[in-house]
């Protein structure tokens, strides 16, 4: 029989806490690594993805020989750190005469490997290349926007698929409430081909428009640069149901006769039964009835006294 032991330091306690699973979760955690060998240009994007992640990502400056993510039995060291640092995103750096300038892209579901997008890196430009007022320069933790110009992210299979992994990579924690202010930022992603996209980073400077709504213009402040699909690997069916589970506290119930409309807001139906008005007794008579039936006896009167006329003549 398993023995289970519970912490005993308030400390222990609380870390262990917050690993625990939550209703709403908070921002994702990035583990950056370096594998056996590394390129100068490798190093320089890794040290600036740490640098624009940097309250929620933990890097390592070491080479781990034993990671290949692709390869059975080689994400073993990397589910060990991704379990020890609590992160569940992680990119993975690797040169090799045969895959240069190599960066894999993944993400863990309870600390174990769930998907992988390996991409080459070309035509690298570093944040130290871009000069611009420094005013502009995106404050850490801001919210970003994102734009993805391609049909091919909608309709190739490996751009869809890191169209995802990049969105989970750099948005940030979840919010519900945004200050216009606050957005200073902006990826761009362009589709070039059907496995080549071209990655920069921009700052937002906002312009005087006449309007409430200020113009907005990009400067480019990096990084930037080219980024090629390689390899990809999706998670099974079965995995990637278990892991989009909802929690049932969060589903909302099914609002009955209740519509939602992207222009007219929720749209509601209600049903009022049969009133039976014809069948109501009236507290009481209405004026227009009344009228109506003082002009009927006053016409019945003129009739009965030109009728007596007649007769009186008659006689």
């Amino acid at each position: 029989m398993m023995k289970i032991k519970t912490p005993k330091k308030g400390r222990i306690k609380r870390d262990l806490e917050k690993r625990a699973p939550k209703l709403v979760e908070t921002a994702k955690k990035t583990l950056i690594l370096h594998g056996t060998k590394t390129s100068s240009v490798l190093n320089s994007l890794l040290t600036e993805i740490y640098h624009l992640k940097k309250d929620n990502a933990v890097k390592y400056s070491r080479r781990n020989d034993n990671i290949r993510p692709f390869e059975s039995g080689g994400e073993t060291s990397l589910e060990f750190f991704s379990l020890k640092t609590d992160c569940s995103l992680f990119v993975f750096g690797s040169h090799s005469k045969k895959r240069p300038n190599n960066l894999v892209i993944g993400r863990t579901y309870d600390h174990h490997i769930y998907d992988l997008v390996e991409i080459g890196v070309e035509n690298f430009k570093s944040l130290n290349s871009f000069t611009y007022d420094k005013k502009l320069a995106p404050q850490i933790g801001s919210k970003p926007f994102f734009a993805f110009i391609g049909e091919g992210f909608e309709s190739v299979e490996e751009l869809k698929h890191l169209k995802e992994i990049l969105l989970d990579l750099f948005h940030g924690e979840v919010v519900t409430n945004l200050n216009l202010a606050g957005l200073d930022r902006v990826y761009v992603c362009t589709a070039v081909s059907s496995t080549k996209i071209f990655f920069t980073h921009c700052a937002l400077r906002l312009k005087k428009s006449g309007t409430v709504v200020p113009r907005m213009e990009l400067v480019e402040v990096g990084p930037s640069m080219d980024m090629v699909v390689r390899r990809h690997r999706l998670p099974d069916d079965s995995l990637r149901k278990e892991a989009m589970k909802i929690a049932p506290e969060l589903t909302k119930k099914k609002e009955k006769n209740v519509t939602k409309d992207a222009i007219q807001g929720k749209i509601g139906k209600i049903y009022i039964p049969d009133q039976k008005v014809g069948s109501v007794a009236l507290p009481h008579k209405a004026k227009g009835v009344k009228r109506e039936r003082r002009e009927a006896k006053m016409k019945d009167e003129v009739h009965r006294s030109a009728d007596k006329k007649q007769k009186q003549h008659s006689e």
